[in-house]
């Protein structure tokens, strides 16, 4: 049974409001991020699908993986795009307590430079939250998910996912790992050819930016 939601609630997003959900529709800029890279038979290839269209993106890390693939973690970072803290082994904050989620993130941010943080699987406690907000981190969440993570639906499926729900200011959630692969591949350059025939823009997430 499918346990996620595509599109994220307007109610989730004012509840949650000190989380970043999306950005300003009045902007014709779209927010594509990636999370749980590096990997080399995934992130490589997304780099050039991106780098095709002069598109920037956010790569959301996993410590472990920037510690076993460094050089292409620093492809993202000479590639322009931005990058953020995943956590070092992927946790689950439903399931891990305040402290080793906090010495986790603390891990990962010795190699991944970033105050951009996206907890694994959307799932964070309050406490956590507000332990990152105190150390500066800003939560990044997403209002579309392309579900690519999901082997139990179509290609075709993660590619309506994201057209359906695509809009102005969106945050949009792909993921450059084993699990994603076949459909990501699928999607993400429709994906692409969809922004640029709107002329839209392709921005990598800075700390600054105005959230809505």
């Amino acid at each position: 049974m499918k346990t996620y939601l595509v599109k994220t609630p307007k109610l989730v997003q004012r509840y949650f409001r000190k989380r970043v959900w999306a950005f300003s529709s009045q902007a014709d800029r779209i927010y594509l991020t990636f999370d749980d890279g590096p990997i080399p038979e995934v992130t490589t290839w997304v780099l050039q699908e991106l780098k095709k269209y002069n598109a920037k993106a956010t790569f959301f890390c996993i410590g472990d993986n920037v510690r076993k693939h460094p050089k292409i973690f620093q492809q993202i970072v000479d590639d322009d795009h931005a990058f953020g803290n995943h956590t070092f082994h992927h946790l689950n904050g439903w399931n891990t307590s305040s402290e080793d989620f906090m010495n986790d993130v603390t891990q990962a941010e010795e190699i991944i430079n970033s105050k951009l943080f996206r907890p694994p699987y959307g799932k964070l406690t309050g406490k956590q939250a507000a332990l990152l907000r105190e150390r500066g981190f800003s939560i990044i969440m997403w209002n579309v998910l392309s579900a690519d993570f999901d082997i139990k639906i179509s290609k075709e499926q993660c590619l309506q996912n994201v057209l359906k729900n695509i809009q102005p200011g969106s945050i949009i959630v792909f993921h450059d790992s084993l699990k994603a692969e076949e459909n990501l591949k699928y999607t993400l350059p429709k994906v692409l050819e969809f922004i640029a025939e709107k002329k839209w823009k392709c921005l990598p997430l800075k700390i600054n930016d105005s959230a809505v």
